[in-house]
């Protein structure tokens, strides 16, 4: 028996791939960005809230340069893009994922052109990156609130923490 690339990296879409990409979507198109280093409760609970606000949802991921750039901290991103974008893929709420070398998605927001732009209840809705552009053509911007307490951040500090307890 052979077996072949999982049936969820399709989701995947370059930059460059994305305009003949989204004419396959259904709308309302739904869109989110973010690092999804390690993908916890948190975003999976986000991702699937932002998801039933339309009928397909892309997500762009910051690459591992946008990461850095962003001062998380030397060793983030912890996972590189590939896998990042293959974990956020496997989800059953995502319908296409693709990336962003530059410090804001603002330039994929500009080309899927959602209906919805979302973000986490820390973003307050004018401070979202692409939300005038998305209210000028009649979209909606939405912050959605926390559930679930949860940071990547957090869990890289809490590993440290347990590494420099002696055995």
């Amino acid at each position: 028996m052979t077996f072949g690339a999982p049936g969820f990296e399709r989701k995947i879409c370059p930059p460059d791939g994305i305009a003949s990409r989204l004419q396959t979507l259904a709308r309302p198109l739904v869109f989110t960005n973010g690092c999804f280093d390690i993908l916890h409760r948190g975003h999976v609970t986000y991702l699937a809230q932002a998801r039933a606000l339309g009928a397909s949802l892309v997500v762009a991921v910051n690459s591992d340069a946008s990461v850095r750039q962003l001062g998380k901290g030397d060793e983030r991103p912890l996972n590189v893009l590939e896998d990042r974008l293959s974990v956020m893929a496997a989800l059953e709420c995502v319908s296409l994922v693709t990336w962003f070398d530059e410090e804001t998605p603002l330039a994929r927001i500009l080309e899927c052109r959602p209906d919805i732009l979302v973000k986490g209840g820390d973003w307050p809705v004018d401070r979202i990156v692409g939300s005038r552009e998305v209210l000028a053509w009649g979209g909606q911007v939405c912050s959605i609130p926390f559930i679930h307490q949860r940071s990547t951040t957090r869990l890289v500090e809490k590993i440290k923490r347990l590494q420099a307890w002696p055995l």
